[in-house]
């Protein structure tokens, strides 16, 4: 007779790490922490833009954000947002970002915004409007980390105006962006032992 979880779809190992995950997963976060960095050199530029008005440096956060998105709607298990999340950040101070070892935590902070998401959907949903709700999460919880460390000098209009800018910046480059990484890759046949690369909801 078969058990309620193989009638249910799914198998009580689906969240257990394989060393695939761990290779992929560690893949996707070193070239992501590699666009990090970039990302963050191309910063100053945005920071000299937006001098008048601080808070819609926010719309170019959303680029941080995207090891989390990715590697949660790849990986598909338990704690995949956040060990992408950091792991890339960890590559972006390594390799001389000028944020230093600050990035390491916000990169658990915005690990821990898109993976509350996908724990809410109980790891069993990846479409297109989790991707963007994953998004929003971690562009939130930047958002509000950086309110209470770096901008606590702002006004209250600001930082919410921050917190607006930034999740909209989630929801698009680390949400959106994330999701059609992820279809692309899965048309290429990559990530065929993933099931990213097999569901329909892809």
């Amino acid at each position: 007779m078969a058990s309620s979880t193989a009638l249910n779809g799914t198998s009580p190992r689906t969240r257990q790490w394989r060393v695939v995950d761990i290779v992929v997963a560690s893949v996707i976060a070193v070239a992501v922490g590699v666009l990090f960095f970039a990302w963050s050199a191309g910063y100053s530029g945005i920071s000299l833009l937006t001098a008048g008005f601080p808070p819609l440096a926010g719309l170019y956060s959303g680029g941080w954000l995207i090891a989390a998105v990715l590697g949660g709607l790849i990986i598909r298990k338990p704690g995949a947002a956040i060990y992408c999340e950091v792991l890339a950040a960890a590559v972006e101070a390594l390799l001389g970002s000028h944020f230093g070892m600050t990035v390491l935590l916000s990169g658990v902070i915005q690990g821990i915004g898109a993976e509350l998401v996908f724990l809410l959907f109980l790891y069993r949903k990846w479409n297109l409007t989790v991707a963007l709700l994953a998004g929003l999460g971690a562009g939130l919880a930047l958002a509000i980390s950086e309110n209470i460390l770096y901008n606590a000098l702002w006004t209250f209009e600001f930082k919410l105006l921050y917190t607006v800018f930034a999740a909209i910046s989630g929801i698009v480059i680390a949400g959106l962006l994330s999701w059609l990484a992820m279809r692309g890759l899965a048309k290429t046949g990559v990530l065929s032992s993933f099931a990213a690369g097999r569901t329909a909801d892809v």
